[in-house]
């Protein structure tokens, strides 16, 4: 069974059948990512790599939501996405269409975050959150992917510099307009 949303258009990545399966019931977090691409064109591009040669697959969220509010679905949620590092088997990973620091997310000078999030996004965002809520019994928790992958890296203009490897969904995500209408726990890393 592929476990689909409403309103969500079904995009399956290439390789969806190698995820790894899971119950539905074991979702208890949903992640809020930021594609740091230009465009959702771009994200699929880059979901559709190849990064894990035993499984055949690669990194991508369940959900994109582009600025015009258009939502798709990549994986079902019966499958577990590539989106977060450790907390990939229990949780939903949302994925914003935004540039943020592309195209030099570990430039130790570029690290702003210049583009806001739509109107049409956080409202499509707030709808498929609650609709997810409804469908899965044990989703309490919601968290940015920054919260749970506070990695630094070696900047890539100056390696004695360290710059965070995940900032997103960043600094502009309206977590307080999100946590007014629905009905998710804030967690960061108090889950596990």
């Amino acid at each position: 069974m592929t476990t689909t949303m409403p309103n969500a258009d079904y995009n399956p990545l290439s390789y969806v059948d190698r995820l790894d399966e899971r119950d539905v019931d074991s979702i208890e977090l949903v992640v809020i990512h930021a594609t740091e691409l230009p465009d959702l064109e771009t994200a699929r591009e880059y979901g559709e790599r190849i990064h894990y040669r035993n499984s055949q697959t690669g990194n991508s969220g369940h959900f994109y939501i582009d600025r015009d509010g258009s939502v798709e679905q990549w994986v079902p949620l019966e499958r577990v996405a590539h989106h977060v590092r450790g907390y990939n088997k229990k949780s939903i990973g949302i994925e914003l269409v935004n540039r943020g620091r592309w195209p030099d997310w570990l430039h130790s000078r570029r690290q702003d975050w210049p583009e806001d999030y739509s109107e049409a996004q956080i409202e499509a965002l707030a709808e498929l959150l609650h609709k997810l809520k409804t469908r899965l019994p044990n989703l309490d928790y919601i968290a940015g992917h920054d919260e749970l992958d506070p990695g630094v890296v070696d900047a890539s203009d100056n390696p004695a510099i360290k710059v965070r490897r995940k900032v997103d969904p960043g600094p502009l995500f309206p977590w307080g307009e999100i946590e007014a209408v629905v009905d998710l726990k804030r967690s960061g890393t108090k889950i596990l």
